[in-house]
Parts: C-alpha cells; sequence; structure tokens
C-alpha cells in the first residue's frame, strides 16, 4: 500500500494571513491544499491520503474533501506540539489504514502544490529500491558554512549539494521506528523526517524534484505560486505529467 501524508498542521505566521491559516488560502479559487492533495488524488499509485490539519480548521477541511471529492483522504487528525509531533500523529493514522500491509508512506507538506505525478510515482519507486526517497532542489548558487562570527569554514561543491524538500518517503514501519525511538529518548524536535532517520543510522536516497517544488509559507512565495500556475495554464510549456 502506498499512503499520502499530508502535513497542514501549521498556522502560518510568516504569511500574515488574518482570517485563516496558509493552507487554506485560495489560488485560482482553490485553497493552497487542495491545489496539494490533488495530485495524490489523481496519481493511481496513492492508495489512501491521511491529513494532519489544525484542530480548530478539520471541520472546515473535512468540507473541502467533500467538495472536491477528494476520496482518497481517508483519515484527518489533529497536528501536535511540534512538527515531529504532529507527523507522528498522521504515521499512527496511517498504520491504522494499512492495517499490517507492507507499506510505503509519502511525507509531504499541504503547502508545497507545485509537484508533480511522476515526482510521486518516483518516491515509491526509490523506496521499493533503495528505502527512502528524499525529493531534492538543484542548487543554483554556492552554498557556504558560517560559523557563530560569520567566518565561512566551508564551500561545498555545488554539483554535489542540494536542498532537502518534500515528499520524503519511507517504509512506514522503519519512520515510524524511528519516532518512537526518538520519543523514548524525550526527543520532540527533529526540524524533519530525513534529519530523523539519518540521525538513527538509515542510508537515505535523493531524487531531484522540479525547481519550482517550493514551499507556500512568505507573500512571496503565495505570489509565486500564482504566477508558476498562469505559466502553465496558459503556456503549457512544463511538460509536467499531471
Amino acid at each position: 500500500m502506498n499512503i499520502g501524508l499530508i502535513f497542514a498542521g501549521g498556522v502560518g505566521a510568516r504569511m500574515h494571513s488574518k482570517d485563516r491559516p496558509k493552507q487554506f488560502l485560495e489560488i485560482y479559487n482553490k485553497p493552497i491544499i487542495v491545489h496539494t492533495i490533488e495530485y495524490f488524488q489523481k496519481n493511481k499509485n496513492i492508495d489512501a491520503i491521511v491529513v494532519v490539519c489544525v484542530k480548530d480548521w478539520i471541520d472546515f477541511f473535512n468540507e473541502l474533501v467533500y467538495k472536491y471529492r477528494l476520496k482518497k483522504v481517508v483519515k484527518v487528525v489533529p497536528g501536535g506540539e511540534s512538527g515531529q509531533l504532529s507527523i507522528y500523529n498522521g504515521l499512527c493514522a496511517a498504520e491504522e489504514v494499512a492495517n499490517g500491509e507492507k507499506s510505503v508512506v509519502l511525507i509531504h507538506d499541504g503547502v508545497r502544490p507545485l509537484i508533480n505525478s511522476k515526482l510521486l510515482t518516483e518516491n515509491i519507486k526509490s523506496v521499493e529500491k533503495y528505502g527512502s526517497c528524499i525529493t531534492s532542489g538543484i542548487v543554483k548558487e554556492t552554498i557556504v558554512e558560517i560559523d557563530d562570527e560569520g567566518k565561512i569554514v566551508m564551500v561545498p561543491d555545488r554539483a554535489h549539494s542540494r536542498v532537502a524538500k518534500a515528499p520524503q518517503s519511507f517504509w512506514l514501519d522503519e519512520i515510524l521506528a524511528s519516532h518512537r525511538k526518538a520519543l523514548s529518548e524525550n526527543i520532540t524536535n527533529f526540524i524533519d523526517s530525513c534529519t530523523m532517520m539519518q540521525h538513527y543510522g538509515y542510508d537515505l536516497h535523493m531524487i531531484d524534484g522540479p525547481y519550482e517544488n517550493i514551499k507556500i509559507t512568505t507573500p512571496d512565495d503565495f505570489y509565486t505560486m500564482r504566477a508558476i500556475l498562469q505559466v502553465r495554464e496558459d503556456a503549457q510549456i512544463y511538460g509536467l505529467d499531471d
């Protein structure tokens, strides 16, 4: 079984939206999170979708599930006190959905809608072959590592540098085991799943995703997404398999 786990548990303070969390802001008359989930909905390899949602907005989200016929959404659970704990809530729900079946879980941000169906399929194949898949972004500028005083201590080779993005995909039982190990050690602040899995000794495989696979975090990101959707609609120059 292949399960999409969509994280939409934040409130998006950096977006400065007053009325609703950023995942529910509309672009082209459709909430951002719906744009995201529809790729999982339409991909024939995805069997089920679990969504981690801001608790006070679960009823609103369930209305979206019905309105947009997101039939693969089988569970909606509230977020936790941190991103890590929110993902854990979603993984536990995914475990219930899998019901003992060996499963791949694709962990994705609800506010990262500029993906494509091919990327989801490649994530699944990578987990089946390598045991994991971290979607990356190609680095177009030089990356430097600095110390606390601002001194450059390392300049990594750009050709072998990447930005970790999402989806981040794993065997469900392995990522759950890592989460439970972290909780047993009272660790609740891993920044993302690949950081946690590397910490616990897993070898991670990375694939390059589309460069426009941005996370909609700030107003600039919002306008960038709107512009990209406009280009896709008007010119259809990206050649994406939707």
